[in-house]
């Protein structure tokens, strides 16, 4: 069995009398997929974003027997005025719904909330729950602030108190540091890594321990970037026992790598090497598959690099489908 844990959807349309702010699909004649326009954004969205039946047979022909399904990035505008972001997220999250109840085992829909206001973003997740979405998924930043930052605490806290899993999906932020061509490469890169490490170093790893969180793209450079931090923690290299008087910044609480492998990581990282690395140090109990599809195509067939590893066959059935039943806080089948 194989979930992916990473694969995004758009509505077929938007209410009419809707906000201006909000997007429009388009019909695109003579093609069954449809246009969205949203601000400078132009995308053709193929039908599988929006039409069960074609997800079910694109699914079918990758080898792919459950999607974890979010909304595409762009969606998630905390640019909007809160009321309008507030509509934007029920819409989407209506539509989810619909589309997942078509076959609910194979179709697990999160919503949206507007973290532009995080305490509507708090209040929201109820109704997330109560529509049978399974969690909710963020970016990495909110108006370029640190999710990481306390004033999106309560909001953690309260989808750790309804057991809603949470997807952070890396949102490049503008930086004058690198070209606009790096954004979707070098950026999403730094942006995963920015919001796994706020978590932990603004504590809301450590307020809120039975979160379930999980990463796009393995969370960037982050999986290099803890070895330095628990180095600092406890002065030791290798994960070895700490010596408090070596340690820079020493801590009495878990290590930067037990808070680590709380998380999970999605395993596109497009090489074997890379997914090695992050089996040898964060765990195979750790990663769930994921393709981005269908914004990008999913590899022929799903899981094939993972499967080229050649792991033990209880380890590839975590990483290919119980991990996202951990993760998702469900039973799975049988």
């Amino acid at each position: 069995m194989l979930v992916d844990a990473h694969a995004h959807l758009l509505p077929r349309d938007y209410p009419a009398g809707a906000p201006e702010c909000f997007p429009r699909m388009e019909a695109i004649e003579g093609d069954t997929a449809r246009l969205l326009l949203f601000g400078e954004m132009r995308f053709r969205a193929r039908d599988v974003f929006f039409a069960a039946e074609r997800r079910i047979e694109e699914m079918a022909g990758s080898g792919v027997d459950a999607e974890v399904l979010t909304p595409m990035p762009p969606l998630l505008r905390y640019d909007l005025p809160a009321r309008d972001g507030l509509s934007l997220a029920r819409h989407v999250n209506e539509f989810t719904a619909t589309l997942c109840a078509a076959d609910p085992s194979r179709l697990i829909g999160f919503g949206m909330v507007p973290m532009q206001d995080p305490d509507a973003a708090a209040a929201e997740l109820a109704a997330i729950r109560e529509a049978g979405l399974r969690g909710v998924e963020i970016a990495s930043n909110v108006l370029g602030a640190s999710i990481g930052d306390e004033r999106f605490l309560p909001f953690f806290a309260e989808a750790e108190r309804l057991d809603l899993p949470i997807f952070v999906h890396a949102l490049p932020a503008p930086t004058d540091r690198l070209p606009m061509s790096a954004m979707g490469t070098y950026v999403v890169g730094l942006e995963g890594a920015l919001a796994a490490a706020s978590l932990i170093a603004g504590g809301t790893a450590a307020k809120c321990p039975n979160l379930r969180i999980s990463f796009s793209h393995a969370a960037g450079g982050f999986p290099l970037m803890v070895p330095r931090a628990q180095y600092f923690w406890g002065g030791t290299w290798n994960e070895e026992p700490p010596v408090p008087e070596r340690a820079i910044m020493p801590d009495d609480g878990p290590s930067p790598l037990e808070y680590a492998r709380r998380f999970y990581y999605d395993s596109m990282v497009f090489d074997r090497r890379a997914l090695r690395f992050l089996i040898d140090l964060l765990g195979h109990d750790r990663l769930l598959v994921g393709s981005d599809f269908p914004a990008m195509p999913r590899e022929d067939p799903a899981g094939r690099t993972l499967r080229s590893l050649e792991l033990p066959a209880a380890e590839l059935d975590d990483i290919t489908w119980h991990n996202a039943f951990r993760y998702l806080g469900i039973a799975p089948p049988d």
